[in-house]
């Protein structure tokens, strides 16, 4: 079978294809992020995309595999044998992408919830899932700043979901997590240094940073859990994250 030059249209074809068999799946990444945000194609943002990162949210991994060996994919035989309950890994040889299925949830760095929303949109995750599964990478590339960047830029913060970041839900999230704070709150700070050194226009930088800003009042404002005040009491003499094995192909 013949997969799709353009990105895009071959995770369109992708969910599509889950969808008919019976199986959710859901964009999220870079691509994601194009398809809701035209300004990753500014000349300060704009990126190549590689990959096609999905999102399963139970653990029927193995008619994945199925479902990506029929569409012309070929598996990581070894590495979806270690890790085929959480992570399973394809590629496409003809176009030199790789593809990433998060099974059964999204842990990288730090876990995010990602399965009981994950139908609202109908190719990518919702904004919000989308907009954390960004900052909660501790090891941040410049890809995944030049993509906040992105995402801030065309939505704002607000209390739905179509086409803007859910803050509530945000804030809870991080009120219940110290490390997914934490982490959030450096990758802010990250996005922050890349406008002022990157070639972004005044306004843009302001929209960005006024957004920025006000994600963290709302971190600072929520109130915490009780496993939250218990983990900030040790901070960073312990380390808070994980740093996820990345697999390329050859």
């Amino acid at each position: 079978m013949t997969l799709l030059p353009d990105a895009l249209d071959e995770a369109r074809r992708i969910v599509a294809a889950a969808s008919d068999a019976g199986l959710t799946l859901r964009l999220l990444g870079g691509l994601a992020v194009l398809f809701h945000s035209p300004s990753a194609t500014h000349r300060a943002l704009v990126r190549s995309y590689p990959d096609l990162d999905f999102a399963l949210p139970d653990k029927r991994g193995d008619r994945v595999e199925k479902l990506l060996g029929d569409l012309g994919y070929e598996p990581n035989k070894t590495f979806n044998l270690l890790n085929g309950d959480s992570r399973l890994l394809f590629y496409d040889t003809a176009n030199e992408r790789q593809v990433d299925v998060f099974v059964g949830g999204f842990q990288m760095c730090h876990r995010i919830p990602i399965t009981e929303r994950i139908v609202l949109e109908p190719l990518t995750l919702p904004l919000a899932e989308l907009l954390l599964t960004k900052l909660q990478v501790v090891q941040m590339n410049e890809k995944d700043v030049r993509d906040l960047c992105a995402l801030l830029l065309d939505h704002p913060f607000g209390e739905g979901d179509v086409e803007t970041f859910n803050l509530p839900l945000i804030a809870k999230w991080c009120a219940d997590d110290w490390g997914l704070s934490k982490t959030v709150s450096l990758s802010a700070q990250k996005v922050r240094d890349y406008c002022e050194t990157h070639d972004l226009e005044p306004d843009q930088k302001h929209i960005i940073i006024e957004r920025l800003t006000a994600l963290g009042a709302a971190l600072d404002g929520a109130p915490k859990s009780l496993k939250w005040k218990t983990r900030a009491k040790i901070g960073e003499r312990m380390q808070w994250y994980e740093l996820p094995e990345e697999v390329k192909r050859g």
